[in-house]
C-alpha cells in the first residue's frame, strides 16, 4: 500500500510544483521564513498527492489499458485504495492550506483557490477538464504555473511586463508539455473512452502544436529581465526532443513514450539551469 500511495504522488514531479512557488517567493521577499517552508512542503507533497491521486482514482479504467502505468509514470491504483486516496488528498492538504490562508491576502487566496480548483477539476467526475480538448492542456499548465503566481501574490510582488512575459512563457511551456504527454496515451485513452487534446486533433497535430508552443515560450522569455533571456535556450531541447514524432500517426503514438521519458530527464537538467538563473537574478537584485 505504501508503495502505491508513494507512486500515486509522482515523486519525479514534486519539484515541478514546489520550485516555482519557492523561487517566486524567495526572489520577491529575499528571505527564508516559515511561510516559505510551509508553502514549499505543501506544493512538494500534499499538492502532488491530491493532483495525481484524484487522477489515478478517476482514470482507473483507462490506466488498466495503459502499459506505462504502474511505475514512476503513474500508479495503477487498486480500487480498494480509491476511497483512502481521496480522503488523504484532503486531509494532507488541509493544515497547509489553513496556514497559507491565515498568512495570505485576498489576491493570494484567489490564486490558491484557482490552483486547488484546477487540481480537482482536471480529473474528478462531473468536471473532468482533462476530457475537454485544449482546456485539458490549459488546466494542466495551471497546475504548475499557479504555484508561482500564488508565491508572487503571497509575497506582494509587483507585476511588470517582463514578469507577465515570464509567466505566459511558463504557461505555454506547461501546455506544450501536457499536449506531448497526451500523445503517448492516445490508444489507451480511446479504448478507455477518455478524450484529450491528442485524441481529438490527432497525435501528429498535437506534436506539432507542442513544438510551436515551446518555441513561442522561448521567444517570450527573450522579453524577461536579465538573465531571464538565457532561459530561452532551454526551450530548444524540448522542441528537438519531439521532432522524431513530427509525422507520428495515432497508431504509432505509444512510441512517443520514449520522448516522454527523455522529457522527464530534461526537466532535471532544465531545473538545474533555471535554479542557476534564479540565483543570478536574486544576487543581481540584492
Amino acid at each position: 500500500m505504501i508503495r502505491a500511495l508513494f507512486l500515486t504522488s509522482r515523486p519525479l514531479s514534486w519539484v515541478n510544483t514546489a520550485f516555482p512557488f519557492a523561487a517566486a517567493y524567495v526572489v520577491t521577499t529575499q528571505r527564508v521564513d516559515v511561510t516559505l517552508i510551509v508553502g514549499t512542503l505543501f506544493f512538494l507533497v500534499p499538492y502532488n498527492f491530491a493532483m495525481y491521486g484524484i487522477n489515478d482514482v478517476f482514470d482507473y479504467q483507462s490506466d488498466l489499458r495503459n502499459p506505462r502505468k504502474g511505475g514512476v509514470e503513474g500508479a495503477l491504483l487498486d480500487p480498494r485504495w480509491h476511497r483512502l486516496v481521496l480522503w488523504l488528498s484532503g486531509i494532507l492538504a488541509l493544515p497547509f492550506v489553513a496556514y497559507l490562508v491565515v498568512v495570505g491576502n485576498p489576491a493570494s487566496w484567489v490564486a490558491l483557490a484557482v490552483s486547488l480548483f484546477a487540481v480537482v477539476a482536471y480529473s474528478a467526475a462531473g468536471l473532468r477538464f482533462k476530457e475537454r480538448p485544449v482546456l485539458d492542456s490549459l488546466t494542466s499548465s495551471t497546475h504548475f504555473v499557479s504555484p508561482a503566481v500564488y508565491g508572487l501574490l503571497l509575497a506582494g510582488a509587483t507585476f511588470t511586463p517582463a514578469l507577465f512575459a515570464l509567466l505566459v512563457a511558463f504557461f505555454l511551456w506547461g501546455a506544450a508539455s501536457h499536449a506531448f504527454g497526451a500523445v503517448q496515451d492516445v490508444v489507451a485513452d480511446r479504448e478507455g473512452g477518455i478524450g484529450s487534446i491528442a485524441t481529438v486533433i490527432g497525435a501528429r497535430r498535437t506534436v506539432r502544436l507542442s513544438v510551436v508552443l515551446y518555441l513561442l515560450a522561448g521567444i517570450l522569455l527573450l522579453a524577461t529581465e536579465w538573465p531571464g533571456p538565457i532561459a530561452a535556450l532551454f526551450a530548444l531541447p524540448y522542441a528537438v526532443n519531439q521532432l522524431p514524432w513530427w509525422r507520428v500517426t495515432d497508431e504509432t503514438a505509444p512510441t512517443a513514450n520514449r520522448g516522454w521519458r527523455r522529457f522527464l530527464w530534461l526537466n532535471f537538467a532544465t531545473g538545474f539551469g533555471v535554479t542557476m538563473l534564479v540565483i543570478a537574478y536574486a544576487l543581481r537584485a540584492a
